[in-house]
């Protein structure tokens, strides 16, 4: 559980160097996932070492919202001055995510047809 844990937040801290780093527009999280990705890509054998962890770590997902619900009750005023422009990102958010995952859909049946035939 040690190497997994050190494993996952290794790629997550150098998501983070590399995004403040780099000054780049992206969560440091999302580039350290992409370089998680990357390591299990070359190296899977590592995918059965952090099986185990990963499942714990999911099993309790519930648990790292609580950290962002506490953070929306103490920036209200923030909501309540901005639910506006919020609604929209979510809703334009949500859209986007929502065609990319089709388009990813079709894409796979596509290559999944193509080498059936």
């Amino acid at each position: 559980m040690l190497f997994a844990l050190s494993l996952i937040l290794s790629c997550q801290l150098a998501g983070e160097l590399i995004t403040r780093g780099a000054g780049l527009p992206v969560p440091g999280p999302v580039v350290g996932l992409a370089l998680l990705l990357a390591v299990l890509t070359v190296r899977p054998s590592l995918i059965a070492a952090i099986r185990p962890t990963v499942a714990v770590i999911l099993a309790n997902l519930s648990l790292f919202f609580v950290p962002a619900g506490v953070g929306v009750v103490a920036n209200l005023e923030i909501l309540s001055n901005e639910w506006i422009a919020i609604i929209a990102v979510l809703v334009v958010s949500t859209v986007l995510a929502m065609l990319a995952s089709v388009a990813t859909f079709l894409a796979a049946l596509r290559i999944l047809e193509r080498e059936a035939e």
